[in-house]
């Protein structure tokens, strides 16, 4: 039998992040332990963001409640994600089991999480620092103080309030060399308002945009009609095509969903890069180990937990923990 035990942990955010969505201060993640027969454990995570993705931690709590029953029925060689899934499709809560199984499998065999996944994974992973839409001032200090610590490239939100001179403020606080991606969360709504932005802001010098609107349609007339390149996120068709990058979540189904969707994404040849959406330290981990084993080259969105320990950012990348398991 495996037992599933879920835990609540929360923590806060260095400072409060603003976005299109609205405002982040503090997070709260389920955190789940599967207990094995064969006396070791694994640890994921859930981290549903529901002004984000739409997923309450209500109803990720009662898919993981049913998950539990499931289990304790299981027969021994039975596929655990999958019995979950016919269960419960709801990735945010496969997310957590799928975490745990993984930290699990890691445990078991001794083997860093990283070159579990890929015995040619790489031993660090760039990262962004993120600049919520403050005030120009207030981006301009943020992006100041990033670029100090060593970071090559900052992402900021878009779609609220004068954008453009917050990224002109951004781009005279960190110079030519560092790259600025934005991220509008589809706030721009269509793509003629997406287009009118983005032409507003090509004069800083932009890495990428995120999510300028939702649909994947949207996203590819968008792309066809700017030279910046467009990043999926929100609307997750990986294979969909006609975009340059997409973003890729550990919340939409764990290491698993990852590795597939970024399988996917390269086949339709997409660039492919992963982000947190403010994860706890096992998603955070999680997305690392992850990014390492997919020896991604952008810059992935994961320096967003404080304090951190091992997964500190320096200098702009966050080195891959070479001890087994999440935490």
């Amino acid at each position: 039998m495996i037992a599933l035990s879920v835990r609540t942990e929360r923590f806060t955010l260095p400072s409060t992040l603003r976005a299109s969505w609205g405002e982040l201060r503090e997070r709260e993640v389920l955190v789940v332990r599967l207990d094995f027969p064969d006396g070791l454990w694994g640890e994921g995570e859930a981290a549903p963001l529901e002004p984000y993705d739409g997923v309450s931690m209500a109803s990720v709590r009662a898919a993981l409640d049913a998950y539990a029953a499931v289990l304790r029925s299981l027969e021994p060689t039975a596929d655990v994600l999958e019995a979950c899934r016919a269960e419960r499709d709801l990735p945010q809560a496969l997310a957590a089991v799928d975490l745990a199984l993984w930290d699990h499998a890691s445990r078991r065999t001794g083997t860093p999480l990283a070159r579990l996944i890929d015995p040619r994974a790489v031993g660090a992973v760039p990262v962004n620092a993120t600049i919520g839409a403050e005030d120009r001032s207030g981006a301009a200090a943020a992006a100041a103080a990033a670029a100090r610590a060593g970071f090559r490239c900052v992402k900021v939100k878009v779609g609220i309030g004068d954008d453009a001179g917050r990224l002109a403020a951004v781009r005279a606080a960190v110079g030519p060399e560092v790259g600025i991606r934005v991220d509008a969360n589809g706030a721009w709504g269509t793509v003629e308002v997406a287009l009118a932005a983005l032409r507003s802001l090509e004069p800083v010098g932009l890495e990428l945009c995120e999510e300028p609107v939702h649909g994947v349609e949207g996203l590819r007339e968008v792309q066809a009609g700017t030279r910046v390149p467009i990043a999926m996120d929100e609307t997750h068709a990986p294979g969909a095509g006609g975009v340059r990058a997409v973003c890729l979540k550990v919340t939409r189904g764990g290491i698993t969903g990852v590795l597939a969707d970024a399988r996917t994404a390269r086949a339709a040849g997409a660039d492919v890069y992963l982000a947190s959406t403010f994860d706890g330290p096992r998603g955070i981990a999680a997305a690392v180990h992850a990014a390492a084993a997919l020896r991604v080259t952008r810059s992935c969105g994961l320096a967003t937990l404080a304090p951190a320990g091992a997964l500190t950012p320096r200098d702009g990348v966050i080195e891959v923990p070479g001890t087994v398991g999440l935490a």
